[in-house]
């Protein structure tokens, strides 16, 4: 007869999780409203559903075309409870050199997770 131990069972559901669970990044993310000419499309529209990329993400421009799921986790500053619940697909269709976040999110892709005011976010993203 076959047992099984409390501890094959952990190891499992441990396995489990790992497996169905993405690994995220936290960071911050701004956003801003003109999106062409961009560094990656030139001025072909990519939709609005878009990002430019900080400097440590940028890598020579490698990070063009990848799609990002982006999560609000909190308030950067005062305002309360900025975040819709919501997350967002975005493409990386831009660089942000020096920007405040490390991604900047197109005006509708922030303001489906967070209220606008808000002006900068925490976020959790993954590719």
């Amino acid at each position: 007869m076959y047992t099984i131990s409390c501890h094959s069972i952990f190891v499992f559901i441990l396995i489990l999780t790992l497996v169905t669970t993405g690994y995220s990044t936290s960071g911050t993310a701004t956003f801003y409203r003109q999106y062409t000419p961009s560094a990656c499309y030139k001025n072909q529209q990519q939709g609005v559903m878009i990002a430019a990329a900080s400097d440590p993400l940028w890598n020579n421009g490698a990070i063009c075309g990848k799609m990002f799921r982006v999560n609000c986790t909190g308030p950067t500053n005062p305002v309360p409870h900025p975040c819709t619940g919501e997350s967002v697909t975005v493409k990386i269709v831009d660089h942000c050199p020096g920007c405040g976040g490390t991604l900047d999110l197109s005006q509708e892709a922030f303001a489906k997770i967070a209220n606008p005011v808000a002006g900068i976010i925490k976020i959790d993203y993954e590719e």
